[in-house]
């Protein structure tokens, strides 16, 4: 019997797809569960509907990503801390600083778990961050520490 799947199920497939399952399988755990419909005419139109909308989204996620990280490639931060001596910070600056400044500075709101220092930023300099914009685009930012 053919099924399209409602949702992710690691033994069968992924969300959309139709995959053959036996009949008690389908009738007895599947459906009662919600995880797949059967997969009449009408069920596969909406189906495939569906995954048409899904795919397009997910380019247009991934044009919008381009266009941000064209941006992100233009932007300097300058993060002004406290230091110590020898030009030493108290602290560290973390991805979190760098998003609140971008955010106040620029008007770019950009998630704090996706930019990624390659070190640790303890001292007075430059440094280049890395940003994730989506999984497979990333663009690097110019971040200058300064002292107060």
């Amino acid at each position: 019997m053919k099924v399209i799947l409602e949702q992710d199920f690691k033994k069968l497939g992924k969300k959309g797809d139709i995959v053959e399952a036996s009949e008690g399988y389908a009738r007895n755990y599947l459906f009662p569960h919600g995880i797949a419909i059967e997969a009449t005419k009408a069920n596969m139109n909406v189906a495939l509907a569906k995954k048409g909308s899904a795919e397009r989204k997910k380019q247009q996620d991934k044009d919008e990503a381009v266009l941000m990280a064209a941006q992100l490639k233009k932007v300097e931060v300058t993060l002004r801390v406290r230091v110590g001596e020898n030009g030493k910070l108290f602290g560290s600056v973390t991805g979190k600083d760098i998003a609140e400044v971008l955010k106040k500075e620029h008007n770019i709101d950009i998630d704090r778990r996706k930019i990624e220092l390659k070190e640790d930023v303890k001292r007075l300099g430059d440094y280049d961050v890395v940003v994730k914009v989506h999984p497979s685009i990333t663009s690097s930012i110019k971040v200058h520490v300064v002292a107060e």
